[in-house]
């Protein structure tokens, strides 16, 4: 299904991450309807790094083309500022469409940028953001959607936040995405604006973790759990191999492991087994 028509619905369609192509595969065989790529899972994952504006638009794409290989899921693609200017986010546009992106997420926060549920974080001027989105529609020849994201609720409040997101959308953007709400009350101010809304669940975040359920009631188009599987892999991966180095074996954890055949089916080797058998040679 289209992008465009997930979010249509508002129905909180459930956006989990995908900092790799193994994660975004587990994501489409478990049945969602579209993947994350995430910028903090990116910075994390292949840098060892925080999420603090260290990773460049090549690193993004590479992500994205290799996830648009391995699942056949619409991809919404963290492109953190633009990675410069309105003519960098131009650019931007040009190589995500083109590795697969189905919608990109551009963000107003100055740079160094940083992960929405820190501390610290400052916003361009709205002056400075609107032609990034303008530029972002410009490039594209597809219809590929544009998140425009603001950060100014953590440094100008919630009103100032609502203003931006509203500017956002008569500069083009086909979704808002207001980061770190802290209530309830907040966030259904925020479904309220004209097209449909992100909501950004961050385990041990600032938001309030509501259940889908009463997103939906909300109206939100999309809710990202940019990093769950990330968090998952973290927790499993250090305990398995703080066993492994305590015990010298993995007996006592062996419940924690996915079969080899998981494994296996989890990359999809049967595919891979039968295009050999196709093009073997006489």
């Amino acid at each position: 299904m289209a992008l465009r028509d997930i979010i249509s619905r508002r129905q909180a369609a459930l956006a989990p991450g995908a900092a790799n192509a193994l994660f975004a595969r587990i994501i489409e065989d478990l049945g969602f309807e579209c993947v994350y790529v995430t910028g903090a899972g990116v910075a994390n994952m292949a840098l060892g790094a925080p999420d603090i504006g260290l990773t460049t638009l090549d690193d993004i794409a590479q992500t994205v083309s290799r996830i648009a290989d391995a699942v056949s899921l619409p991809l919404i693609v963290d492109a953190d500022t633009g990675f410069g200017n309105a003519v960098n986010t131009w650019r931007t546009m040009k190589v995500l469409e083109r590795a697969g992106a189905a919608a990109i997420q551009l963000e107003d926060q100055d740079f160094p940028k940083r992960c929405g549920h820190f501390n610290g974080k400052g916003v361009i001027p709205l002056g400075e953001m609107l032609p990034k989105i303008k530029a972002a529609a410009d490039a594209r020849t597809k219809d590929t959607l544009i998140i425009a994201r603001t950060d100014a609720l953590a440094v100008e409040g919630i009103d100032a936040a609502l203003e931006r997101a509203q500017a956002f959308i008569e500069a083009g953007a086909d979704m808002t995405f207001v980061e770190a709400p802290r209530n309830a009350d907040q966030m259904r101010r925020i479904a309220a604006l004209g097209v449909p809304q992100v909501a950004n669940i961050v385990h041990g975040g600032k938001t309030p973790p509501l259940p889908q359920g009463e997103l939906a009631e909300m109206g939100f188009g999309i809710v990202l759990y940019a990093n769950a599987a990330l968090q998952a892999a973290v927790r499993a991966s250090t305990e398995v191999l703080s066993s492994l180095k305590a015990k010298g074996s993995l007996d006592a954890v062996h419940d924690r492991l996915a079969s080899f055949e998981e494994r296996q089916a989890a990359v999809a080797k049967d595919k891979w087994d039968a295009l050999e058998q196709r093009f073997k040679a006489e």
